[in-house]
C-alpha cells in the first residue's frame, strides 16, 4: 500500500501508467467540486473525457437524492451513492435509473436503526448536527464536521465510537461523518457499477482504471488501484491518512481533477 513516502507529484507520473486506462474512478466532495459546486474547469475536464471516450463513474458519500440532478445532468456514465449503495445512471430511453444493493425490507429495518444511532449522537456529542442533505439520504447517517458546521476532532472520533458500536461501517470524507448499516463500501460499489454498466469484473482490470479522491474516506480506494491520485487538498488529512495515493496533483478540488485529466488525455493523444 502506498505510503507518504511513496506518493509522488502528478507531473512525474510517466504517460505509459495513464495510456491505456479504460476508465476514472473519482470521489465528488472537494476532489470535482469546489464549495460544493462543480466548477467550469474540472466540467470541462468531465466534458473533454466523455469526448476521449473515456467513462467517468463517481462514487460518492452523498446521497441519491443530491445525486438525482448530477447524474443526469453531468458528463458522467454513473453515481454510486451512499458509499456504494446506491447507483444512479441513463437507463434505457434516457431516463434516470435508481438502483440498489440492500432491498427494500432491508433498507426499512436499516432507517429504524439508523433514526435510533442519530438521536443518540445529536443527544451525547455537543455540537453534532445532521448533515443538511440528510433528507435525501435512503441507506446511511451523515454528520457534519465540516460543511455548514464545525466539528472538533475529539467530537468527530466521539460520532465514529457510537456509530461502530452500533454495528455500523463508519468513515470520515472532507465533510462529513458516513456511517451505514451492511457490508458495501465505495469499492464494492465500484465493482457493482463497473458489472451492472458494462458486464465486466473491476478486480480484473484495475490496472485500466484511475481512482482521484482527497481524504480518509478515499483510502481503500487508493490502495486498490495503481494508478490512484490524490488533488492537493488531500494534504489536509496528512496527519490521519495511512494509505497514500500513488500520485498527487499540484491543484486542489476540481483544479486538481481537470490537471489529471489533462495529463490522461495528452498521455492518450501521445
Amino acid at each position: 500500500m502506498p505510503t507518504a513516502a511513496d506518493c509522488r507529484p502528478l507531473d512525474a507520473c510517466p504517460p505509459e501508467a495513464l495510456r491505456g486506462l479504460r476508465g476514472v474512478l473519482t470521489d465528488i466532495d472537494d476532489t470535482l467540486t469546489d464549495d460544493g459546486e462543480l466548477g467550469p474547469a474540472a466540467a470541462a475536464a468531465l466534458a473533454a473525457l466523455r469526448s476521449a471516450g473515456v467513462p467517468v463513474l463517481a462514487i460518492t458519500g452523498r446521497p441519491m437524492g443530491w445525486s438525482r440532478p448530477f447524474a443526469r445532468d453531468w458528463p458522467v456514465d454513473a453515481i454510486v451513492a451512499e458509499n456504494g449503495a446506491v447507483a444512479l445512471f441513463t437507463g434505457p430511453g434516457g431516463a434516470l435509473q435508481v438502483e440498489y444493493v440492500q432491498d427494500e425490507a432491508e433498507r426499512a429495518r436499516n432507517a429504524r436503526r439508523l433514526r435510533e444511532v442519530a438521536a443518540r449522537i445529536l443527544a451525547e456529542v455537543p455540537g453534532a448536527t445532521l448533515a443538511r442533505d440528510s433528507a435525501g439520504r435512503v441507506t446511511d447517517l451523515a454528520i457534519d464536521h465540516a460543511e455548514h458546521a464545525r466539528l472538533p476532532p475529539a467530537a468527530v472520533e466521539r460520532v465514529l465510537a457510537i456509530m461502530r458500536a452500533a454495528g455500523m461501517q463508519a468513515t470520515v470524507s472532507s465533510i462529513h461523518v458516513n456511517g451505514w448499516f451492511g457490508t458495501h463500501d465505495k469499492l464494492s460499489g465500484a465493482r457493482w457499477i463497473v458489472q451492472r454498466l458494462y458486464g465486466r469484473a473491476l478486480d480484473a482490470e484495475r490496472d485500466a482504471w484511475a481512482y482521484v479522491g482527497d481524504s480518509t474516506n478515499d483510502e481503500r480506494m487508493f490502495a486498490a488501484f495503481p494508478v490512484s491520485v490524490g488533488v492537493a487538498n488531500l494534504r489536509a488529512f496528512a496527519d490521519r491518512l495511512e494509505v497514500w495515493p500513488a500520485w498527487i496533483c499540484d491543484a486542489p478540488r476540481g483544479a486538481g481533477f481537470a490537471a489529471f485529466a489533462a495529463r490522461l488525455l495528452a498521455a492518450r493523444c501521445g
